[in-house]
């Protein structure tokens, strides 16, 4: 495209209901992400049992198993809707823990409970803003509005690094639980403020009987076939779940056993690493929202390819600033890695059907859990950088066949998932 034809990267900005929605994605990220590395460094502290850290990160993802019940839920009364009452319950739950925290009766035990009950609802998050983004967002801006929406991740994973860790031990964890129960208030604020997008689809009230049950398993079965029968829905969702099995537990619960155990570094170190890898994701991310014309089905292919390459050098190394360098790298390749799987699916899916759609897309994070387990296990047995290392072979060798198996869908340039 010529200069004069390109679209402005903040031309999602100029829809109001997007204007509200960024900044509260972006407190609730920030949110998040302070809260993993606070609990995690918590956990680790208190135990020094890497496998509660383990158990602790996978608590976080227990509900993507219900995120297509989520998902159906939002299609019905709105995603706008959803997104209030889940934030709400952020904002319920993390006061808990500050309480608990400021009246020192916060264990190890309190904290593995309330991450539970979090767990349930914060898998859905991402999935019901994406598919709330999707009825805001003209066609056109979608790749665009998508890219900039993931800086609310990456920009949160940054500040939460450099700051999180940090924070509790200067303040400690009551405190700093005192700023997270705001972020969350204020971005349930901020998404009651968004206009009710129109309903694509009207759907009547069910009735009061046994049909009702029938009826809501008989949507929810719906969404799962669509979202697995998809032209390239299936390969993106495959690679999604590949993805966090074998990639995000490297990077995402085991930073904190992988700055203290291996790099031998306190909580600024740790966040110095989450912030490589942030940094990483954020260029991505803005990168991305720059440019058109991507062939998106191949972007995804060749990003998580690169992704994996980089995670079996970061495995091996043991000097800090290589580390943090190669986690840039691996950040960037992930971050185009899953704006491409997204995009796939929300170009794909049918605007009625969207929400749950993506709840599929949450329910696949379940990897994650699986995959932090597992590799808590192998570290006892075969040690970090073996286990490192089978994760990203394991995850080169299945990428490239899930890319051969899809082949027609994900790599001609007509293909639906290449589309412009």
């Amino acid at each position: 495209m010529s200069a004069a034809t390109r679209p402005s990267a903040l031309a999602p900005f100029r829809i109001r209901n997007y204007r509200f929605q960024w900044p509260s994605d972006l407190l609730t990220s920030w949110a998040f992400e302070v809260e993993t590395l606070v609990l995690g460094w918590y956990i680790m502290v208190e135990t020094g049992s890497v496998l509660l850290l383990t158990v602790m990160a996978s608590l976080q993802y227990v509900g993507t198993l219900i995120a297509p019940v989520l998902g159906m839920v939002g299609d019905r009364m709105g995603h706008r809707d959803l997104l209030v009452v889940m934030r709400l319950a952020y904002t319920v739950l993390s006061s808990t823990i500050m309480v608990l925290a400021l009246t020192h009766h916060l264990a190890p035990l309190n904290v593995m409970i309330i991450v539970a009950i979090m767990g349930l609802i914060r898998p859905s998050d991402l999935g019901v803003r994406g598919a709330l983004l999707a009825d805001i967002m003209p066609a056109g801006q979608l790749v665009g509005a998508i890219s900039l929406a993931r800086t609310t991740q990456d920009s949160a994973r940054i500040a939460g690094a450099l700051t999180g860790a940090g924070l509790f031990a200067l303040l400690g964890i009551g405190l700093v639980y005192a700023a997270i129960t705001g972020f969350y208030l204020v971005a349930a604020i901020l998404m009651f403020c968004l206009t009710r997008p129109e309903k694509s689809v009207t759907t009547t009230d069910l009735p009061a009987n046994s049909h009702a049950v029938s009826r809501l398993l008989g949507d929810l079965k719906e969404g799962i076939v669509y979202a697995w029968n998809g032209p390239g829905m299936r390969a993106a969702l495959c690679v999604a779940f590949l993805a966090n099995l074998t990639a995000f537990p490297i990077t995402n619960g085991l930073l904190p056993f992988v700055a203290r155990d291996i790099f031998h570094t306190d909580q600024t170190g740790l966040g110095y690493l989450s912030a490589s890898f942030a940094v990483g994701s954020l260029t991505g991310s803005i990168t991305l929202s720059l440019i058109s014309g991507v062939r998106i089905a191949r972007l995804l292919i060749g990003a998580t390819l690169a992704w994996y390459a980089m995670l079996l050098v970061f495995v091996e190394i043991r000097t800090m600033p290589v580390a943090m360098a190669c986690l840039v790298l691996a950040g960037i390749a992930q971050s185009m890695s899953m704006i491409a799987a997204a995009v796939i699916l929300m170009r794909t899916a049918s605007a009625h059907l969207r929400g749950r759609v993506m709840g599929v897309r949450m329910m696949v994070i379940y990897g994650l859990p699986l995959g932090l387990l597992a590799a808590g296990s192998l570290i006892d047995l075969i040690g970090y950088s073996a286990m490192g290392s089978v994760y990203a072979v394991s995850g080169i060798i299945a990428m490239l066949a899930i890319a051969v198996r899809w082949r027609d869908d994900l790599w001609p340039a007509h293909a639906p998932a290449n589309a412009g």
